[in-house]
C-alpha cells in the first residue's frame, strides 16, 4: 500500500519519432568500402538504427573535435 499522498505524473516524454531532432541534411553520393558499410549496417542493427544515420552521427563527431 502506497503511503503518503500520490501526485499523478503524466507522461511528459516525446515519442521515440522525436527523440532525435530533424537536421537539414544534403544528399551526397560516396564511396565506402564494403567493410565500412557491413560495420555500420550491423552495428544499427544491433541497435536498431539507420546506418546512414550512424555514419553521419560519426562524422559530425569528427567536426565537431577537429572542425574550426
Amino acid at each position: 500500500m502506497p503511503i503518503g499522498r500520490l501526485k499523478v505524473i503524466h507522461d511528459f516524454l516525446p515519442p521515440p519519432e522525436k527523440l532525435l531532432p530533424k537536421e537539414h541534411t544534403i544528399k551526397v553520393t560516396i564511396a565506402l568500402d564494403a567493410k565500412t558499410v557491413s560495420f555500420f549496417k550491423k552495428c544499427a542493427k544491433n541497435v536498431g538504427l539507420k546506418y546512414q544515420r550512424m555514419i553521419r552521427e560519426v562524422l559530425k563527431g569528427y567536426v565537431k573535435k577537429y572542425g574550426t
